[in-house]
């Protein structure tokens, strides 16, 4: 898929997987290709988070890391599709419906696109937002999610004239296995608003070239 500079790194399983868990856990590879998922402190019910949070706690204890791919796959189709599920429900204050706001994260997702990551597509939701991107250099995931977070927080709260925390803590992230989990991911994304209901206006999406293109004539030839 596109030219070799620009073309994503998937997961390499003869190469060493950095393993590491917040309150979810988290993969990570040197210039890994990622699916990232990370959502506003409201959009998801309390009752719901605590069902998820117990029922992960009993999967946990059976299945503890360090896991198998098999173990890693089982993990968020029961756990991460559920989130999606509950995401596009669009529950909690949907901030980033506002034009406003929806612009301000992307501004903050585009800068040093090219230079920390490179991005192959995003979609600023009304409650969420979905990032399909690579790392470059020697640039760590909890290191650009955090930046992400804590400087679109600072320009939404601006905005809506509001304080305190905007994004939920954590974050969902998939570590990007090869080509076909690859294009999975970014049809995802430009299929989320369809799926959600939404209208033109009330999401913000970006794909790179190469994606919009092979997107574009998969559409057209399954016409």
């Amino acid at each position: 898929m596109g030219d070799s500079e620009n073309r994503p790194q998937f997961l390499n399983q003869h190469a060493p997987i950095d393993r590491h868990q917040n309150r979810l856990p988290h993969w990570s590879q040197d210039n890994s290709t990622f699916f990232l998922t990370i959502r506003l402190g409201d959009s998801i019910p309390r009752n719901k988070l605590d069902e998820l949070r117990h029922e992960r706690e009993i999967w946990l204890q059976l299945n503890p890391p360090p896991w198998t791919e098999k173990q890693e796959l089982e993990y968020h189709e029961r756990f991460s599709g559920k989130v999606e599920k509950w995401l596009d429900e669009m529950h909690g204050s949907c901030a980033l419906r506002s034009p406003a706001c929806a612009n301000a994260v992307s501004q903050v997702l585009m800068k040093f696109d090219g230079a920390r990551f490179r991005h192959h597509a995003w979609i600023v939701m009304p409650n969420h937002v979905h990032a399909l991107f690579s790392l470059l250099g020697d640039e760590s995931l909890p290191k650009i999610v955090g930046a992400w977070k804590g400087a679109s927080a600072r320009e939404v709260n601006l905005i809506e004239k509001r304080t305190g925390p905007l994004w939920q803590k954590d974050y969902f992230d998939r570590l990007i296995r090869d080509e076909k989990h690859f294009w999975n991911c970014a049809r995802y994304i430009r299929r989320n608003p369809k799926k959600a209901g939404l209208k033109q206006g009330e999401f913000l999406l970006f794909e790179s070239g190469t994606v919009r293109e092979r997107l574009d004539a998969n559409e057209r030839s399954s016409m």
